[in-house]
């Protein structure tokens, strides 16, 4: 019998270990919820990147600035790289 590989979520418990879940239902309440999730993060990404960018070309923008642009970027390249691996894991099933 195939077995369903664990899907990464793309949150963490509140302690920051990953989340996973096992489906046969790509379809499910929680997998659509995951999707949505992902989207959103991918967007946040896109925005987070043209506000780095912004202030990256702005040669006036203070430590403060640049800070919390690094922070952000940092952040959403977390869960950028979060939604790559799950997303990633899922091709390489399908393939299979």
């Amino acid at each position: 019998m195939p077995t369903t590989p664990l899907r990464l979520l793309p949150w963490t418990t509140p302690e920051g270990n990953p989340c996973y879940l096992s489906t046969d239902d790509s379809r499910s309440l929680l997998s659509r919820l995951a999707d949505d999730v992902e989207a959103a993060q991918l967007d946040s990404g896109e925005q987070v990147l043209a506000g780095a960018r912004a202030v990256l070309g702005d040669r006036k923008a203070g430590e403060r600035v640049v800070r919390f642009a690094l922070t952000r970027a940092t952040e959403s390249l977390e869960d950028v790289l979060r939604v790559a691996v799950s997303r990633g894991g899922r091709v390489r099933h399908s393939v299979e």
